[in-house]
């Protein structure tokens, strides 16, 4: 993949519609409170267009970089749960395995019924139910089970300071909020998966990342953590209150929203910078650039290569990002359902989501495209029918805008072939 920016007609896209993404996302800055966006698109393994807009750091006047970094969130899934596929294809469990064979503590775990009462779960929790989010495990910041309030009382997601392993362990005494593969409900399963792979490897998840996946494709500025020479690169975190603020839910974020609250806010107690070898999750932690994630979603758009020269190294195998990318949710759950909103036409692999059916999910795309997002509003997508990569980055914690959106209609709209 090209580090320069390639004319967009040798691949397909007018430089002339895609002039049209800089004001529409120059008005997000200017008249709708995103204080700053970076965007790049990628076809046929080049680069076309990578372009910034507003503030990494609005009070200090520092303007969005190319080279700034971002808390990614949840754009951490995907990239954890192709590192446990690199351990799958090492023959090191099956899908269908139960998680209890390789974490036994969660063999005792129970399920807490529609009544309140614990009972045993009807099948095992299996580890394709971690990455396609149907395992019954669920999040601090949901507010549709009981079962978050007793997340948001163990502070699971807002203690920083503990390792994964004591996570985990924690996680196992909780009940579960539905029983496995009945329900498709957001949740902490792949910071379970991480687990697992640092289970099955031997190896700290961030060791794990950094040997199999990073160093390989030249993420050098993606981990759990950031140097102290690149911290005057980090972005500020702008929007709604922390959505790992203790003992918060989305219906506190949804009241501030409706108030109007966007503020710069701080989330270095729950997203520290400086602990890496402590903080390591599965379903948020990563720092990284809209470079480096670049990187490794252009790996994917590969079929798993580094580069698309003749003899680059493969680092996942081709029918595995298949497997992964195919649709594991039974139609009778779908459409999912995240935080109340339905997503029409899209069913879940193993770490992202997958498109479906185009025309009901009201927007331009093709049929397994795939990809997910992060809670700060970063985002990202795959098209395999198009050879497209598209990449939204900013720090605009949890906004209702829909900025990726309109990214997306302007990226479609600028194919030219």
């Amino acid at each position: 993949m090209s580090n320069h920016v390639t004319p967009p007609e040798g691949v397909g896209m007018s430089s002339a519609r895609l002039g049209r993404i800089a004001p529409v996302m120059e008005s997000y800055v200017t008249e709708r409170g995103v204080v700053g966006i970076s965007t790049m698109i990628c076809r046929r393994g080049e680069i076309v267009h990578d372009e910034q807009y507003g503030f990494q750091d609005k009070e200090a006047g520092v303007p969005m970089a190319a080279d700034t970094i971002f808390r990614i969130y949840s754009m951490t899934k995907p990239v954890v749960s192709t590192a446990l596929m690199l351990l799958h294809e090492e023959g090191a469990f099956q899908l269908e395995h139960p998680v209890a064979q390789y974490l036994p503590e969660f063999g005792a775990t129970k399920v807490m019924s529609d009544d309140g009462i614990l009972v045993e779960q009807a099948r095992p929790m299996q580890i394709r139910d971690l990455l396609s989010h149907t395992s019954g495990l669920t999040y601090d910041f949901m507010a549709d089970n009981p079962v978050a309030q007793l997340y948001r009382d163990a502070r699971v997601m807002n203690d920083a300071t503990r390792q994964l392993d004591a996570l985990i362990d924690e996680l196992a005494t909780l009940p579960l909020a539905f029983q496995p593969g009945t329900r498709w409900h957001y949740s902490v399963g792949i910071d379970v998966a991480a687990r697992l792979i640092e289970v099955l490897s031997g190896q700290s998840l961030g060791a794990f990342l950094r040997e199999r996946l990073f160093d390989p494709l030249g993420m050098g500025d993606t981990g759990f953590g950031v140097a102290d020479g690149a911290l005057p690169r980090l972005s500020a975190m702008y929007g709604l209150p922390d959505l790992m603020g203790e003992n918060y839910s989305f219906v506190q974020l949804f009241e501030a929203a409706l108030s109007g609250f966007n503020e710069r806010i701080d989330v270095s107690a729950t997203y520290p910078t400086g602990t890496p070898e402590v903080f390591q999750r599965g379903g948020v932690g990563l720092f990284s650039t809209a470079a480096d994630y670049m990187k490794f979603a252009q790996m994917l758009a590969n079929g798993g290569r580094i580069d698309r020269s003749g003899n680059a190294e493969r680092l996942i195998g081709r029918k595995t990002l298949e497997l992964m990318h195919s649709n594991h949710v039974p139609a009778e759950l779908l459409p999912y359902e995240l935080l109340g909103m339905p997503s029409p036409g899209m069913g879940f692999g193993l770490g992202s989501r997958v498109m479906l059916d185009v025309a009901q999910t009201a927007g331009p795309g093709s049929v397994g495209e795939y990809g997910w997002a992060g809670a700060a509003k970063t985002y990202f997508w795959i098209d395999p029918s198009e050879d497209l990569v598209g990449l939204f980055m900013s720090q605009y914690m949890t906004g209702m805008l829909l900025p990726e959106r309109d990214l997306r209609s302007l990226v479609y709209q600028a194919i030219d072939d």
